[in-house]
């Protein structure tokens, strides 16, 4: 396939699980047209941590990605850190919880909370 010199597309996949659970809890929150941001950030016990949260305000470089109706946003450079992630909601013995599968963190920690990156 021949380059074009366009950069690659980052992305991350919302599994049809996440989009519905963020559809149960902007009902439950009355949030109207707020959208889903995840974020990345210092810390956490590996490093980097993930950060979920309601946000109605679009940023300078944000990027969004829609799964059934539902807006996930995230910032420029989280995505860097989150490029080919995939974002779901699993419930378990352990609970229910909001769960990135991450091509890029070289290692978790058990929570799955945060991250490292080689």
């Amino acid at each position: 396939m021949p380059d074009n010199g366009a950069a690659p597309q980052r992305r991350i996949l919302v599994s049809a699980n996440a989009a519905r659970r963020v559809a149960e809890l902007k009902a439950a929150e009355n949030v109207g047209d707020a959208f889903l941001r995840i974020a990345v950030s210092g810390g956490g016990c590996s490093g980097f941590q993930y950060g979920f949260s309601f946000d109605d305000t679009r940023q300078e470089g944000d990027v969004v990605f829609m799964r059934d109706g539902v807006e996930v946003v995230v910032d420029e450079t989280s995505l860097e850190l989150l490029d080919g992630a995939e974002i779901d909601f699993v419930e378990d013995m352990m609970g229910a919880s909001f769960r990135v599968t991450n091509p890029n963190a070289a290692s978790s920690c058990g929570c799955g909370n945060s991250f490292s990156i080689g």
